[in-house]
């Protein structure tokens, strides 16, 4: 179906058909003014790209995309189990064909008159688009929008591909808390994907090429899906909003911190304090949790309950404490009441850094809907992906002391649970995980 609107008044057509190449410049800063704009159609012409669907993330360099960046409208996260017989050398040649699907997925643009699948330009190699027996056409007409694959190795993968002598000690099993309530079946992996879109027939298709191109090699142990808000979708970007209603990420290291890549990332030539491998070095380890949400019992309560809960008010996210959203929690204010402005047991107190010894993570997750119970209960949440350098440094001491003091957890279940080490990312012609598969 056409759009039948006129272009934008001193707009002309060969400057609307530009705005693809031009927004994907602009769109290298993901999350910024994605969405301000949209390219109408004139009449029977192809309809332009709009900032969403031109903004790419490049997929090569020093680290893997999908860590950093906003988290997009929609997620897929996957984990996949080696099939009996798949050895390290199988597990390479997976590796290379996923990374070289996803560097063809995320290339900028689209040309005219190419098969579907194919991007402009040509990736090393020559290969300049998908095997025809991945591509099923779902994205065809659309842009990159902003997609990005991230790849990372569970603890099993190593004893399955003979590398267990390169396994890092940063990927210890999680210990257990006290409100686990894991399904197995939907824990840990040997692979594991983080996908993120800002489409969500580019973030099924890329979810599509890869389960095709491990045909034979590895099979889906798990799948969940997840959302956020789109792009454009607020007057002004602003953080975004769970599915309790609550401004929810405001306190994230943030990349112009000092310490945040000491933090997030492993140094390079690795870290002997976290038992991290130079295989590993420009990498992290992500801690993947399936958080359900109560959302029945969170919703019985009053607002101001409710904001006693976490600590901030939910109509702007400013602290208890005083300020607006980006005002520090200031931890020791105290009331006319002569009570803490911040309760005791409430979630920002008790996640906060000062409470922690200074631990902190990286906090990118999706929310997620999977149906409704016979019984009308939502199952819905949040997952929950946290990046770190170190797990024993970052979320491991944190969701101790959540478990064990945070007015939230009443209203949560924590029903999976992985950890994956995520190496750095690859350049031109190399596959992501190349230093500790041929290293």
């Amino acid at each position: 179906m056409r759009t039948e609107d006129a272009a934008p008044a001193g707009l002309s057509r060969r400057r609307l058909l530009g705005t693809a190449g031009a927004a994907g410049a602009a769109g290298l800063v993901v999350g910024g003014g994605a969405g301000a704009g949209v390219a109408r159609a004139v009449r029977d012409e192809p309809v332009a790209l709009n900032t969403v669907g031109s903004a790419y993330v490049p997929f090569e360099g020093a680290r893997q995309a999908g860590i950093v960046g906003p988290a997009q409208a929609v997620g897929h996260l996957v984990a996949f189990d080696l099939v009996p017989g798949a050895d390290r050398k199988a597990a390479a040649a997976l590796l290379r064909r996923w990374s070289d699907a996803v560097r063809t997925m995320t290339r900028p643009g689209t040309q005219p008159g190419t098969r579907p699948g194919t991007r402009s330009g040509t990736s090393p190699g020559g290969r300049d688009a998908l095997p025809s027996s991945y591509d099923d056409q779902i994205a065809y007409d659309a842009g990159p929008s902003s997609l990005t694959v991230t790849f990372g190795f569970g603890r099993s993968f190593f004893g399955r591909t003979g590398l267990t002598g390169r396994l890092p000690g940063a990927l210890a099993p999680l210990p257990d808390f006290a409100g686990d309530a894991l399904d197995p079946k939907r824990s840990n992996g040997d692979l594991w994907v983080q996908i993120g879109a800002d489409d969500a027939l580019v973030a099924f298709h890329a979810l599509r090429v890869l389960q095709k191109a491990a045909r034979d090699t590895a099979g889906v142990r798990w799948q969940m899906n997840g959302f956020n808000r789109t792009p454009g979708a607020t007057a002004h970007p602003m953080t975004g909003r769970n599915l309790m209603g609550q401004i929810d990420g405001t306190n994230n290291p943030k990349p112009t911190d000092a310490d945040f890549d000491q933090r997030i990332f492993v140094p390079a030539g690795g870290s002997a304090d976290s038992g991290s491998p130079a295989w590993m070095a420009g990498g992290s380890y992500a801690v993947v949790r399936r958080i359900r949400m109560l959302l029945d019992s969170w919703d019985h309560l009053s607002v101001a309950r409710q904001e006693k809960v976490i600590g901030r008010r939910k109509s702007d996210g400013a602290p208890l404490s005083g300020g607006t959203e980006t005002t520090p929690v200031d931890l020791a204010k105290v009331g006319a009441d002569g009570a803490l402005a911040i309760a005791g047991d409430a979630h920002v107190r008790v996640a906060a850094p000062a409470s922690n010894g200074g631990a902190a993570m990286l906090r990118r997750a999706f929310s997620y809907h999977d149906g409704i119970g016979t019984d009308g209960t939502p199952d819905a949440g949040l997952l929950f992906v946290a990046w770190q350098a170190d797990p024993l440094k970052g979320f491991v001491p944190v969701q101790r002391k959540l478990d064990g003091g945070d007015g939230l957890s009443r209203f949560l279940r924590h029903e999976a649970s992985g950890l994956f080490a995520v190496p750095g990312g690859c350049g031109p012609g190399e596959y992501v995980g190349q230093r500790l598969l041929e290293g």
